[in-house]
């Protein structure tokens, strides 16, 4: 296999001029590196810079400083050639409304020298029903999986899958899961963004974490959720007021066993090594303080945990959290 890195950005920034206002600097030095033939996921909250990074790397956007190859190219030279190599899915992929899907994908494939069958690559995203229907009939959902066969067709060596199951139901969803394992199988390599964390978890080989322009967490899955300290997460809602959740995650978290906590409003995530055994102690401290539980779960960590851990912010809706870390 070639050790060449699919993508390769060393120092990268992005400043945004604006009239009579400071500039935005949306990329503040950020490293990324791409193996070939993996699935990497960049992960990161609204505003974070991945869109940048992504559109930059596309040959979208021409970045203000550092430098950046992709397939051992870079933008400026022969950038017909390295776009022949590359398929492109963007969130909202605007086709036109009165072409049919196959139509759209016949269109799509005569941009590129060699690829596949669109008849293929109707089945391939399970459109093959919709065949001669018209893009304006088409639901939402079946748009973006057009969107995803547009950036197939012509084979691409490098894919760019920018929220592909954004608007999917579960079945979709997974059938899209699918069709991204089938790419990476014939040895394509993919760079997903995605607000799933277990659409990171269960595609992904490695995944990298950006905020504030930063690439701020880089690696498996396994590894960024060892980076918890614990295996396992136990959550509560205490039925109080005031500031008793507050109290109550600052004095659990310096309990044996527990690796870190965070609350929302009334409730506190608790990072722990070992559920069976912390749990009875967390209960009893809770009765001694004379704290009410509304409800109880557990779970194991995930990046979703992981995510809050590093950023204050679920990657879902940028609800922000408050750490209260050792």
């Amino acid at each position: 296999m070639d050790t060449t890195p699919a993508i390769l950005c060393r120092d990268l920034s992005k400043r945004y001029r604006q009239r009579q206002q400071a500039p935005v600097d949306a990329l503040r030095g950020l490293d990324l590196e791409v193996r070939p033939e993996e699935c990497f996921g960049l992960l990161g909250p609204n505003g974070a810079g991945k869109t940048t990074t992504v559109e930059i790397l596309e040959g979208i956007l021409p970045p203000t400083s550092g430098t950046v190859e992709v397939l051992g190219r870079r933008w400026g030279h022969d950038d017909r050639a390295l776009r022949q190599r590359l398929g492109i899915s963007l969130q909202e992929t605007r086709l036109a409304d009165k072409l049919t899907a196959f139509e759209t994908l016949c269109l799509f494939r005569s941009f590129y020298r060699d690829g596949s069958d669109p008849e293929e690559v109707l089945a391939t995203v399970g459109l093959s029903d919709k065949r001669d229907s018209w893009v304006v009939n088409l639901s939402g959902g079946q748009r973006q999986r057009l969107a995803v066969g547009c950036a197939l067709v012509g084979q691409p060596e490098l894919l760019f899958l920018d929220e592909p199951t954004t608007g999917l139901d579960p079945q979709a969803r997974r059938s899209v899961w699918e069709v991204i394992r089938g790419q990476r199988q014939r040895g394509c390599t993919i760079v997903l963004t995605t607000h799933y964390m277990d659409e990171a978890e269960r595609l992904c080989d490695r995944v990298a974490v950006v905020d504030e322009g930063r690439v701020i967490a880089l690696g498996t899955p396994a590894q960024l959720i060892a980076l918890l300290g614990g295996d396992h997460v136990i959550e509560f809602t205490l039925d109080a007021n005031g500031d008793a959740p507050a109290s109550a995650a600052d004095e659990l978290r310096r309990m044996d066993g527990v690796r870190g906590a965070r609350r929302t409003n009334n409730t506190i995530t608790l990072t722990v090594a070992e559920v069976h055994a912390v749990l009875p102690a967390v209960l009893r401290r809770l009765e001694a303080r004379g704290d009410r539980l509304a409800w109880l779960t557990t779970r194991h960590a995930s990046l979703e945990d992981v995510f809050v851990n590093l950023t204050g912010r679920h990657l879902s809706n940028d609800q922000q959290e408050v750490p209260t870390t050792a």
